[in-house]
């Protein structure tokens, strides 16, 4: 359902993890090469698994429950993402003193999708109430 506010979040989140990755680089190298998550498969599979959670909870939105936690799944596996993208580019050989590497937009789509997914869980979590309450009443 496109009117929840908890969907527009989901939708958002896709929009960070699917299409926006494609064009924004993680880093640069001092060499001027531009390192996309493509060019490893780890980066691409956790992703894409980022990517399938998000759809298949915009999908399931009579589950609420279900869509809670694969809510929560998804926030683990940004937070993985995010940190193998904060452990590579520490990391990054050839480093010197007078040439650093630029670390891209694309480092900080994960802490989005985060936030995102943390107000989708909110939401969805004040719609669960909600029904409760109303159940009680019955």
């Amino acid at each position: 359902m496109i009117q929840r506010i908890q969907t527009v979040y989901l939708i958002l989140t896709f929009v960070v993890t699917g299409v926006l990755m494609f064009f924004m680089p993680l880093w640069t190298l001092n060499t001027g090469k531009a390192f996309y998550f493509m060019q490893d498969q780890l980066y691409t599979i956790l992703l894409g698994l980022s990517t399938m959670l998000t759809i298949v909870s915009i999908i399931s939105y009579k589950k609420r429950q279900n869509q809670f936690v694969m809510g929560r799944l998804n926030i683990i596996l940004n937070l993985i993402l995010l940190g193998l993208f904060v452990y590579r580019s520490v990391n990054l050989s050839g480093e010197t003193v007078n040439a650093v590497s630029e670390k891209g937009i694309g480092m900080f789509l994960p802490i989005v999708a985060i936030v995102l997914l943390v107000l989708a869980n909110k939401a969805i979590k004040k719609d669960e109430d909600l029904v409760k309450s109303v159940d009680r009443l019955r």
